[in-house]
Formats: C-alpha cells, sequence, structure tokens
C-alpha cells in the first residue's frame, strides 16, 4: 500500500513538472514559429494545461481501467468547483462577475450533453466524436470572442510561459521533458491507483473520484490559493469553467478513441447529479454578482466532504 501511494505521489509530482514544461516548450516554439499569441493561448495553453488529465485518462483506458478515467473526469470537475473554489474563499472572498454567464451556460450545457451520452451505456467512438466535434465548436467561438477583446488575459498568459529569445536548445528540452515525462507519470499514477483500489477493495471508479481526481486537481488548487493570498482570487471561477468544459469534450472525447469506456451504473445514480448539481449551485453566484465568501467558501467544502464520504459508505 505504501509503494502504490508512493507510484502515485511521484506520477502526480512528474505529470506537474512535465505538463509544465510542455507548455513552455511549445508555446515557444510557436510563437518562434510565428503563430499569434491570441491562437497559442486558446490552443497550446488552454490544452497544454490539461495534459497530465489527458494522459492519465488515455493511458486508465489503454491499461484496461476506463472506470478510472471516467472517475478523474468526472471527480476532477467536482474538485474544481467544491474544492478550487472552496479552499481560497476561506482564505479572501472570490470575486464574481457577471460577465461570466455565457461560460456557465456553455458548461451546463456541455455537462447536459456529456451526461445524455453516457446514458448511451459507454463512451465509444461516435460518442467521443460527439464531444470533440461540440469542442471544436467552442475553440472557434472563443477565438472570436478573443479577437473582439484581444486585451484580455488569453495573451497574458501566453507572455507568463513565454521566454524571450529562447534558445532552440531549451525549448527541445522542454518538450522533451514533457513528452517523457508525461506518459511516464500517467504509467505510475495510473498503476498505484489500480493497486490501492484492489487493496481497499472499491471500484476504479471511486479512486479516479477521489484520490487521481484530487491530485490532477492540485496544481488548479495550488494556483487559486496563491491567488487568492495575494487577493486577486478574481480570475479563479473563469479558469475553472474552462477547465471543466474541456475535461468533458477534450479528455473524454481523445480518451474514447483509445478504447471504449463503460460508464458505471453507480455513476449514473450518484456522480454525474453531484457533478450536475454543484455546475448549477454556481449559477447562483453568477447571476447576483455575489461574492463566495468564507461562509460559502465552508459549505463548499462541507460538501465535498460528505460526497466523498458517501462514496466509501
Amino acid at each position: 500500500m505504501l509503494y502504490d501511494l508512493l507510484l502515485v505521489a511521484g506520477g502526480l509530482a512528474l505529470l506537474v513538472v512535465a505538463g509544465d514544461a510542455l507548455v513552455k516548450g511549445a508555446v515557444n516554439l510557436s510563437l518562434r514559429l510565428g503563430v499569434p499569441a491570441l491562437i497559442v493561448g486558446l490552443t497550446v495553453v488552454s490544452m497544454g494545461t490539461s495534459a497530465p488529465e489527458l494522459f492519465v485518462s488515455v493511458e486508465a483506458v489503454l491499461k484496461g481501467a476506463p472506470a478510472l478515467a471516467l472517475g478523474n473526469v468526472v471527480g476532477s470537475n467536482i474538485a474544481n468547483i467544491l474544492l478550487v473554489l472552496g479552499v481560497p474563499a476561506l482564505i479572501a472572498a472570490v470575486p464574481v462577475a457577471r460577465e461570466l454567464g455565457r461560460d456557465w451556460a456553455i458548461m451546463m450545457g456541455t455537462s447536459a450533453l456529456f451526461i445524455a451520452l453516457t446514458f448511451t451505456g459507454a463512451i465509444g467512438t461516435w460518442q467521443a466524436l460527439v464531444l470533440l466535434a461540440a469542442l471544436l465548436g467552442l475553440l472557434v467561438l472563443w477565438y472570436r470572442r478573443a479577437v473582439d477583446h484581444r486585451n484580455d488575459r488569453t495573451e497574458a498568459e501566453v507572455l507568463e510561459a513565454a521566454e524571450d529569445g529562447m534558445p532552440a536548445w531549451k525549448i527541445v528540452a522542454y518538450l522533451a521533458v514533457g513528452v517523457v515525462g508525461l506518459p511516464v507519470g500517467a504509467n505510475l499514477l495510473v498503476d498505484g491507483a489500480v493497486n490501492i483500489a484492489t487493496v481497499l477493495g472499491v471500484s476504479e471508479a471511486v479512486i479516479g473520484l477521489t484520490l487521481v481526481a484530487v491530485g490532477t486537481s492540485l496544481p488548479e488548487l495550488a494556483t487559486t490559493v496563491a491567488a487568492a493570498l495575494r487577493r486577486e482570487a478574481g480570475v479563479a471561477l473563469g479558469n475553472v469553467l474552462g477547465s471543466n468544459v474541456f475535461n468533458l469534450l477534450g479528455i473524454i472525447g481523445v480518451a474514447g478513441l483509445f478504447g471504449t469506456i463503460p460508464v458505471p451504473e453507480e455513476m449514473l445514480r450518484l456522480d454525474l447529479w453531484v457533478m450536475l448539481g454543484a455546475s448549477a449551485g454556481l449559477g447562483a453566484f453568477i447571476y447576483t454578482g455575489r461574492s463566495i465568501g468564507r461562509v460559502w467558501g465552508a459549505v463548499l467544502i462541507l460538501l465535498y466532504t460528505a460526497y466523498v464520504v458517501s462514496l466509501f459508505y
């Protein structure tokens, strides 16, 4: 058990380092090739930051543990709302902009589409293609919106990962660390998680919904906590909305092309509805413009704790 926990911890650490290296290398390569910063932000940065979850889900499908892949995505979406927003709210109120109403509606629509597809019994090739087609449509929409607001944080994120005049060898080194480290880290994490599920006598879906989901959400949690300490937590909600949409459409969409992902009955009964309920609850804050303060942060954390306990008991 200790060995398996070390595998999971080592895998997570490697995924974080490799994912960051991949984004840095890809951003600087793209800018060197003359790709506009706006396009880089919408594609390389957005998708690169989700690379760890993507590799974990694909690895899980290839290793015959598809429930782990599905649990990872659904659990990450739940953790993103209840933990990634709840924990920083205990430090400083998380401001909520009404302008995010359209992004929240997109997340709700994406969640409804995803849940509808899970009720077909499994995520196979055609379901995966539907999800990826929806993602492509959203990327076009986001691009048009970004063109109209060129001073938004999309280009700022690119500049954070960019380094003026980065030498070619350094770009190659970053890319190599990312390309090699991500699959190795995913392999370690999946092996450890499957073994832990066996030892504890619980399903791989439960381990995906809890241990793996929280682990892959730790970078986002660390980022939002750091932002809250600087009293800059306003970007947290936008990041969560975008991440949740990409998790459902991009990660499961790609993973579904590598093999069929059966949907466990217990997930149809509980977890998908918890994800939808948590997502819907954000609407109350967005449409009233009310910040998520300490009291609501504590409520979100308590709800997440109750959910995790219910999975094991």
